[in-house]
């Protein structure tokens, strides 16, 4: 561990929390620049709603979702016109804070008025969800699912998933919401650091018993029942990609941002925890995605009032183990070069740098050996990976719902000034004219309005104040604004489509140009 930081460079870096080293430029960090920022309750909801917005049925594994405050008043009128159109419909709705982690200060509503208010609007930015009233049940306890992913690169864009997970079980039987149960956390919230607290919660060695068992042995229980589990991970695969595929543009934005083009600079990977919950008919519903999925394979027991003991926590070692040391195999700098597995473990031991702020929270198996163990020798030494490639591997189904990327790719060029992650409005007006996308309908000076409105807009919704301009959401929304101009008939996805390919056309032919004239 480093406290201070460290001036030789290394192969690995391993942060706790996350990535902001200005004075790496060489090697590997375990975070991504923005992925924090990007999977934040409110930020994951904005990705989500504007795919949604493309491909609707594609990314229906989401649940409805408004962000408060500024959408109060349209949730309300929403809720409203759907009870009015179906009286039957009693919806219940749970509220996340945005900032929140480990359960803190999610609720559940029956209707909007008894959201927590001051004034007329809630006071803690949030994500108010549609409640998912009819979970897969086991042992009449709702359970969730956490799954962990490698996003081992950007561009090119290369995941990862973990072949087993955890599961984590509410403490009380289940039963669907009534004004009577609503705040029976218990019962309707999976969190782990919850469920602990409650009489009820079993510590368990065994993986198929207890508050928290391996995914792989609800897997066996459902299938034993007849429950068609291919189809179950396939469907799990398709969230995870799909998810990726919507907050890969602002990464991008990010990388650019920590990570300019030309400059010296480490490759990133990130381990995401993906939070899923199964419906009673197995459809996967993303829950949320977190950044610093907790790594620990311990946890605390009461041995007498006051006094707690850290004690091994088998279930949590067998999933979080082989994760941390697969990757580390997948992103080992110099294994195309080794010969054997004893110089990766030596690798291991002595060319990855662990940040002050870090949970080691496991140790290469090299290490757990005692000094009279001989090492092993040959690939039996390690298990074959725990981590299955998704992507690209499954890239052909997924590459036409890559089109923000392009958007983004649009974004990127015309920022004109390196480590920036908003666009101006002289970009902006460049932007526009390169890509010949003004005429005598389309004036310049509609253009500035545009720009102004929009601009505005996104930065009175609390959006990053540290430099003014426009940022990667706020240029989409205008991107749509001119591919519904440019293309009214087209449904949304196929108008953004032709925009993007028009525009990159536009823009080619101009390099050409100028190709040829550097050339005279």
């Amino acid at each position: 561990q480093f406290p201070l930081g460290r001036r030789l460079p290394c192969d690995i870096y391993w942060h706790g929390v996350s990535f902001r080293d200005s004075d790496i430029f060489s090697g590997q960090v375990n975070k991504f620049p923005g992925m924090t920022e990007m999977v934040r309750k409110i930020t994951l909801s904005r990705a989500v709603r504007t795919m949604q917005d493309l491909f609707p049925l594609e990314y229906n594994f989401y649940p409805r979702s408004w962000i408060l405050p500024e959408e109060f008043p349209l949730f309300v009128d929403e809720v409203r016109m759907l009870k009015d159109s179906d009286p039957s419909w009693k919806p219940t709705f749970i509220v996340k804070p945005d900032g929140g982690c480990q359960g803190d200060g999610i609720y559940l509503v029956r209707d909007p008025s008894d959201i927590r208010l001051a004034g007329t609007v809630p006071t803690r930015p949030a994500v108010v969800q549609e409640y998912i009233c009819k979970p897969l049940l086991v042992d009449k306890l709702k359970f969730d699912i956490r799954l962990y992913v490698l996003l081992k690169s950007l561009e090119p864009l290369e995941i990862y998933i973990a072949k087993d997970g955890l599961s984590r079980f509410c403490t009380e039987p289940y039963q669907e919401p009534t004004l009577k149960n609503l705040h029976q956390v218990f019962m309707h919230l999976t969190n782990y650091s919850l469920n602990i607290h409650s009489g009820n919660f079993i510590h368990s060695d065994d993986a198929n018993t207890g508050s928290k068992r391996t995914f792989s042995s609800i897997l066996c229980r459902l299938s034993s029942r007849g429950a068609d589990v291919k189809k179950l991970w396939s469907d799990i695969i398709s969230l995870v990609i799909k998810t990726i595929i919507a907050l890969t543009p602002e990464l991008k934005v990010y990388y650019q941002s920590d990570i300019p083009a030309g400059k010296p600079g480490p490759t990133c990977f990130q381990i995401l925890g993906f939070d899923i919950l199964l419906m009673k008919n197995l459809k996967p519903m993303l829950l949320e995605v977190n950044a610093n999925p907790s790594m620990r394979i311990e946890h605390e027991q009461e041995l007498s009032p006051g006094v707690f003991e850290n004690v091994p926590s088998p279930v949590d070692e067998e999933v979080k183990v082989a994760v941390i040391r697969d990757t580390l195999r997948l992103v080992d700098p110099q294994k195309k070069k080794r010969k054997d597995v004893q110089q990766s473990i030596d690798c291991c031991k002595s060319k990855a740098a662990i940040r002050s702020d870090c949970l080691m929270c496991c140790r290469c198996q090299a290490l757990e050996r005692g000094p009279e163990e001989p090492q092993p020798a040959g690939p039996a030494a390690l298990p074959s990976l725990c981590l299955k490639q998704v992507f690209p591997k499954y890239a052909k189904q997924f590459s036409y719902l890559r089109l923000l990327d392009r958007v983004a790719a649009l974004f990127i060029r015309f920022l004109g000034v390196k480590g920036t992650t908003k666009l101006g409005p002289t970009g902006f007006r460049t932007f526009i004219r390169n890509c010949k996308l003004s005429n005598s309908n389309f004036s310049m000076a509609s253009v500035d309005i545009l720009y102004i409105d929009i601009t505005r807009r996104w930065n009175s919704m609390g959006i990053d104040h540290k430099e003014s301009g426009m940022c990667l959401q706020a240029f989409v929304e205008a991107f749509f604004c001119l591919a519904q101009k440019k293309y009214k008939s087209l449904p949304l996805h196929e108008q953004v489509a032709s925009l993007v390919a028009f525009c990159e056309y536009q823009l080619a032919a101009l390099d050409e140009k100028r190709l040829v004239c550097g050339r005279g």
